[in-house]
């Protein structure tokens, strides 16, 4: 979206125009249960930039727990109302385990947070234990940062974007996505990934441009990604969940460095940077 300013350098003001990151609602339904008597529900609103929805609404569904493998989705629908509001409808197999009650959100969540409206504090645990076969050199985790940027086009033309990105072993970009909420960049990049697939997670590493949160962890873990990089910190809670769930937490990764919170067995000590 573009827009006219006025920029001040010294004092001095000039008139241009800059774009802007669009920022737009986007609800989440599921239809689940019986064929014979399946429910439409709405599980989630967020506010996302809109693009690749489908997958964004699959990658929330695997990070929320409530899709676990490929046949729970059966499909995947966008509709747009006359009203111009934008919906994804998931249909789920009706042999996945889906409780409304569990996953529903009681607030709307923006562009800034995964977690908001949870109903039920236990829904915020998980149950997972990642495995331990990764390996990655040093050298491949100080250059994502700088791979990620250079397809980083939104980010480029606005400065107001997120990023995440599934690199494999070696370093290439498997997949990457734009959003202005970080949590919903990677949904889409995960979910991007499962309606491709098929797709090996134990053996990717996720790439997030700002800090580690807790709610990041948790999708990583989820999704079988047993490591997460991060450009900037993680919180407490991050760091306490992935020692919990064997995820390996790396953080400050930009400037051919890196620090490592958990999981320093998946950092190939032949290698490792001083």
């Amino acid at each position: 979206m573009t827009r006219p300013v006025s920029q001040f350098v010294a004092g001095v003001p000039t008139e241009l125009f800059v774009q802007l990151a669009i920022e737009a609602p986007l609800a989440i339904d599921v239809r689940s249960g019986p064929l014979a008597d399946r429910k439409r529900i709405r599980i989630a609103t967020t506010l996302r930039t809109p693009g690749d929805d489908a997958a964004l609404a699959v990658g929330w569904l695997l990070g929320e727990g409530i899709v676990r493998e490929r046949r729970d989705v059966v499909d995947v629908q966008l509709q747009t109302p006359r009203d111009r509001s934008v919906r994804v409808c998931v249909d789920l197999h009706p042999d996945c385990d889906f409780d409304p009650a569990r996953h529903r959100r009681l607030t709307a969540m923006t562009s800034a947070c995964g977690l908001c409206g949870k109903e039920l504090l236990d829904a915020l645990e998980i149950d997972a234990q990642l495995p331990l076969g990764l390996r990655v050199a040093p050298e491949v985790l100080v250059q994502v940062s700088a791979k990620a940027l250079t397809q980083q086009e939104l980010f480029r033309t606005t400065g107001g974007v997120h990023a995440a990105a599934l690199f494999d072993t070696s370093g290439s970009v498997l997949a990457l996505a734009e959003d202005v909420g970080r949590h919903n960049a990677v949904d889409k990049v995960l979910g991007r990934c499962w309606l491709d697939g098929p797709w090996n997670p134990a053996e990717c590493i996720l790439f997030v441009s700002g800090r580690a949160g807790y709610e990041l962890v948790q999708k990583a873990a989820r999704a079988g990604v047993p490591m997460l990089v991060a450009v900037g910190a993680p919180t407490s809670l991050s760091v306490e969940l992935a020692e919990r769930v064997g995820l390996s937490l790396i953080g400050f990764a930009r400037e051919n460095r890196f620090t490592v919170y958990t999981g320093r067995e998946r950092i190939d000590p032949q290698d490792c940077c001083p």
